[in-house]
């Protein structure tokens, strides 16, 4: 077999060619076109269901939504393990599922299930689907930083969360932007008990009116003169002083109440667990890019670069971003090391296989005989075996004229 298709090769060398420079281009376009990672990601098609519950003990999240979502998660097909895990107002259930099952494949049937038990999860409750990534997708770290001096956490924080993450997260390749660190801006009414015992208020109508004045409404059309104009009411709110101006009811002799007279409304941070800091510097604000299943993650660490530079003209004066952990770095020196070693290697061999083809004996083991002489050999070799054809016709000659003239033989 090996013999024909050398002979075929040799006969046939455009067609060779031909396929060697096929094969050579698209050993190209594969390399430029394989994700290239320097950590293998080794991680089961998984798909994370996150639920908040806010302000609830973490035995209360365990017994009304982390196990019901656990029980309905098992009839999922494909399903190898779930687990569950209940903080202070939050649940998170891991969906594991068997290997070369299709993250998106499982994705979808886990929101087939999931739309079947949310009647059964208590009021306020809201399980959505976490990203569409694994555990290694964490690529690459930013830190928004202010060089001036002048804004605070809060500001960086809100730059964070209203400029940047919205920005980044549409970025292909790009599943989530994690922001840690800084103040979360909330409005805050910090209501006095003892005046709502004065004006004999409970504290659910302060919440019910405040919940119901931030509401647009619609309303109808109205055609007037040939033209129609779209009636509708604007109730949401657009600084703290609207907050301070809702209404909760009438007092003694017809006077309104509102928000003001029974507690303070004011712009504050929200309760943090936990802050982000670097190299004991202080604190922080930054983000975490979190990369899409399957994705290239050296080409999404460079198109986030190149959003990052469109993105810091954007930003106040001042306002850069500083790097904080980046995986190119790695991958580009687990590429060099293994070009490196690739070329050693092909080297080596090359040497090798010109050092023993260039050996006598080992050339002889590929030779091919014909009529009992090597047909590599040389001219040389030919002209001994024909002068030793030449010499055996002569002996024999002379032995048939010594028979003829000597009388001694019979």
């Amino acid at each position: 077999m090996l013999k024909f298709i050398i002979q075929w090769s040799v006969s046939r060398r455009v067609a060779v060619l031909g396929a060697a420079v096929a094969v050579a281009l698209a050993g190209g376009w594969a390399m430029l076109q394989t994700p290239v990672d320097a950590i293998p990601d080794l991680s089961d098609a998984q798909v994370i269901v996150m639920t908040e519950w806010p302000g609830q003990a973490p035995q209360l999240v365990e017994d009304q939504v982390t196990y019901p979502l656990s029980t309905e998660m098992l009839k999922v097909p494909h399903t190898k393990v779930v687990r569950g895990m209940s903080q202070f107002g939050l649940s998170a259930v891991f969906v594991v599922f068997e290997d070369g099952t299709d993250l998106y494949w499982a994705r979808s049937r886990v929101l087939e299930y999931l739309n079947g038990v949310r009647d059964r999860l208590p009021a306020g409750t809201a399980p959505m689907l976490g990203p569409d990534a694994t555990g290694v997708g964490w690529v690459m770290q930013y830190i928004l930083a202010d060089t001036t001096g002048r804004l605070n956490l809060s500001e960086l924080r809100g730059l964070e969360d209203w400029t940047v993450r919205p920005a980044l997260t549409a970025v292909r390749g790009v599943a989530e932007i994690a922001s840690l660190g800084g103040f979360e801006k909330q409005y805050q009414i910090a209501v006095d008990p003892a005046k709502l015992l004065a004006y004999r208020i409970p504290i659910s109508r302060v919440v019910d009116a405040v919940r119901s004045a931030n509401e647009d409404v619609g309303g109808r059309v109205l055609e007037l003169g040939g033209a129609e104009y779209v009636v509708r009411g604007r109730g949401r709110f657009a600084n703290a002083a609207d907050m301070r101006a809702v209404s909760l009811g009438t007092g003694p002799g017809g006077a309104p109440i509102t928000v003001d007279d029974v507690a303070t409304v004011e712009i504050g941070p929200e309760l943090r667990r936990g802050i982000a800091e670097l190299n004991g510097n202080g604190e922080i604000v930054t983000g975490w890019v979190v990369m899409r299943f399957g994705e290239n993650p050296l080409a999404v660490i460079n198109r986030v670069k190149d959003k990052m530079a469109t993105l810091e003209r954007a930003l106040p004066p001042g306002v850069v971003f500083v790097e904080g952990y980046d995986r190119s770095e790695l991958i580009e020196h687990a590429i060099a090391t293994l070009r490196e070693k690739l070329v050693e290697e092909s080297v080596i061999v090359a040497l090798v296989a010109l050092v023993f083809l260039l050996h006598a004996s080992s050339a002889l083991v590929a030779t091919r005989r014909v009529d009992g002489v090597p047909r590599h050999a040389g001219a040389r070799t030919q002209r001994q075996h024909h002068v030793a054809g030449r010499h055996r016709h002569r002996h024999r000659g002379d032995d048939r004229r010594r028979d003829r003239d000597g009388r001694e033989l019979p």
